[in-house]
């Protein structure tokens, strides 16, 4: 294998400690620090994904996994000029009204840092007025709507009518995801992504991503 399937192994494996070693070998070898970050540990994160959700992988694996990505990523990007370390895109996401449960939107968080997006996370209990008040201060590209619980998704409707009342839906994309939700409540209640679970979620916004910068 080469420097850069090194480390797409160490990061599916959710080996930190060699994932740092093959990142910093590939630096070593003259490998480009933006190349190692999305041909190495993005890359495996995308495998991870799709293992997560084919049932290969469970969460504790995904999680150390994102982890691995995260430390790599911290010693790919050392020598960079912080001109080069502009964000792939900026999320601001939280887990609505009502709702306590944050495993998900952590890992999801992890998962998009570790992929080199800014991710202002609101935390959880979040009441529509307070993401209305992100968007308009952070400027988000995408804003995730997190719940666990049925009596909670009324909750991501909310948040909705409110971005629209305040004359900000235009301005962001919205995904939605947990347990209880799917694509169709999705479109009902004008979303306009759906993630099933927080493997998948990096990988379908970083599909997006060129739509959504193209409506910008």
């Amino acid at each position: 294998m080469n420097e850069l399937q090194d480390i797409i192994a160490a990061v599916v494996a959710g080996n930190i400690a060699e994932t740092k070693e093959a990142v910093s070998k590939a630096l070593g070898k003259g490998f480009a620090p933006l190349d190692i970050i999305n041909k190495g540990m993005v890359a495996g994160l995308d495998v991870v994904g799709e293992q997560f959700a084919a049932g290969e992988m469970f969460l504790p694996e995904m999680i150390l996994s994102a982890v691995a990505a995260r430390e790599g990523m911290a010693i790919a990007t050392e020598g960079l000029d912080k001109g080069q370390l502009k964000p792939k895109a900026t999320m601001v996401m939280g887990t609505v009204k009502g709702d306590l449960h944050d495993i998900g939107k952590n890992l999801v968080s992890l998962i998009l840092r570790s992929r080199g997006f800014d991710v202002i996370d609101l935390g959880v209990d979040v009441h529509e007025e307070q993401f209305v008040k992100a968007v308009r201060e952070h400027k988000p590209d995408i804003l995730g709507l997190s719940c666990l619980m049925t009596t909670t998704m009324v909750g991501m409707k909310d948040v909705v009518n409110a971005l629209v009342k305040a004359g900000v839906r235009d301005k962001v994309k919205i995904i939605v995801g947990g347990a209880p939700v799917n694509q169709e409540f999705a479109s009902l209640i004008g979303a306009d992504y759906y993630s099933r679970d927080a493997g998948s979620t990096g990988t379908l916004i970083e599909k997006v991503l060129p739509q959504i910068r193209g409506t910008k």
